[in-house]
């Protein structure tokens, strides 16, 4: 099982930790800074509730600052990396988020104890210092690469979906209007499309003819062009073209 971050929808997670725990001039810069380097540098871990939604296992802090950072700017601040608990990971993540995530106040406080005892040294604080940063690098790179490749191949399903859409309309056949197909339907086409509602082949024969002296400007045209073309015959063609256009 390899472990990686996905990029989910901010406002498909809910938090049962209010926003108000944190302080508003933090959770402002939060969003600022996700805003401007489009990402956030500790992604947050969620359990799914459903399919298409999730909850905060651990994480509140950024997932407050991501649903500010939406609100702020909804293009930028849409999506947020996760990792996600499911059936197959769940035991290794969970143990995950209790050593590392949960068991960071305990730390916090020992280091606070040991500092006010003076047993951490200047040099060690430094060195703690400097290997919290070479990882948060090291994150941040795994983070911004992972978020380069999903991008990479969200473009290249669109343009998948979108070649194969362009696919099916080339297949759809053109609609014609009813005067272009009178004008244009070869006498088999034609033939097929009024012998439907009955009108004599002569008139089918003698409407492919006529137009060989200049399309019928309407339909009224083409009844006084055409010998023994009436105008009851006329809204049958008129019809049956009209249906073969839906």
């Amino acid at each position: 099982m390899k472990l990686s971050t996905s990029l989910v929808a901010v406002k498909k997670i809910t938090s049962i930790t209010p926003r108000s725990s944190f302080a508003d001039n933090q959770l402002e810069q939060g969003a600022n800074l996700i805003l401007e380097s489009e990402g956030v540098i500790n992604p947050i871990v969620v359990r799914r509730t459903s399919l298409q939604s999730y909850e905060i296992v651990d994480g509140d802090f950024e997932y407050h600052a991501a649903a500010r950072a939406r609100e702020i700017d909804p293009r930028k601040g849409e999506m947020i990396g996760v990792f996600i608990i499911e059936d197959e990971n769940e035991e290794v993540l969970t143990k995950q988020v209790e050593l590392f995530r949960k068991s960071k106040s305990i730390i916090s406080n020992n280091i606070a104890s040991l500092s006010d005892s003076k047993e951490y040294t200047s040099t060690n604080m430094e060195l703690r210092v400097t290997n919290t940063e070479s990882r948060m690098n090291n994150i941040e790179s795994h983070f911004d690469n992972r978020t380069i490749e999903l991008r990479k191949e969200f473009r290249q399903e669109i343009n998948n979906i979108n070649e194969r859409l362009k696919e099916i309309e080339n297949r759809i056949p053109k609609p014609i209007e009813p005067l272009n197909a009178l004008n244009n339907l070869s006498l088999p086409e034609l033939t097929s499309k009024l012998r439907r509602v009955n009108v004599n082949q002569k008139i089918i024969e003698s409407i492919v003819n006529e137009r060989k002296n200049g399309d019928f400007k309407s339909f009224s045209n083409a009844v006084d062009r055409i010998k023994g073309l009436g105008d009851k015959t006329m809204l049958k063609i008129i019809d049956s073209l009209y249906e073969s256009t839906i």
